[in-house]
């Protein structure tokens, strides 16, 4: 099978979930607030947590094109694991309002904190594992033969930047905003051209 429809597919599935983040920034009411400007400013968590997810989803999309742009081919595998880093995109609109959401408060801030950065980081496994399958095992299907040497060194690349999510999932029971602060300056990180990482792999 080709590369076409696996593409495509992943672009909608992609594009929709990018899409229902902004679904969990909602409009003050008003006459519920003292004023529009102090509306707005308390929802700041909301902001936070739509822009890094944001970045971090667009980052994915970008590497995922690099990735499978690679490929001639695909099989069966490559297809199913694919499936499996979807899933792990579409639960990230979820994991961004519950984060937005349970920051501030006294009660749940720690589970919302490690549901959000977990989900980045299972997004993350996933990603390194089809790009471990696709390096490693499926090289004939490459369309540009490449050496063992660069394939181990994407790989790395890829492997490395698991280390920050890990660390702030375990933060998350210590401080919420230190595990927000971590998956937000990730998605800066790998937003700048020259960095790459976990989801960052923008080698042709």
């Amino acid at each position: 099978m080709g590369t076409n429809r696996l593409e495509s597919f992943s672009d909608g599935v992609i594009a929709v979930a990018i899409t229902l983040l902004v679904l969990g920034i909602t409009v003050p009411q008003p006459g519920h607030t003292p004023s529009l400007a102090h509306a707005l400013g308390v929802r700041w968590p909301q902001y936070a947590a739509y822009a890094t997810s944001f970045v971090t989803i667009g980052i994915i999309w970008i590497n995922h094109h690099a990735m499978i742009n690679r490929l001639r081919d695909t099989d069966h595998m490559i297809l199913i694991l694919n499936l499996l880093l979807l899933m792990s995109i579409g639960i990230l609109p979820f994991a961004t309002e519950l984060m937005a959401t349970y920051l501030r408060q006294s009660h749940g801030q720690a589970l919302a904190a490690a549901v959000y950065s977990g989900a980045f980081l299972l997004m993350s496994v996933l990603f390194a594992t089809l790009n471990r399958h696709v390096m490693l095992r499926k090289a004939d299907m490459l369309k540009q033969e490449l050496p063992l040497k660069r394939r181990r060194q994407i790989l790395r690349r890829t492997i490395t930047g698991l280390i920050p999510y890990a660390l702030a999932t375990g933060l998350a029971f210590v401080s919420s905003y230190a595990t927000l602060a971590i998956c937000a300056a990730m998605a800066l990180l790998y937003a700048t051209p020259l960095t790459t990482g976990t989801v960052v792999v923008t080698d042709g």
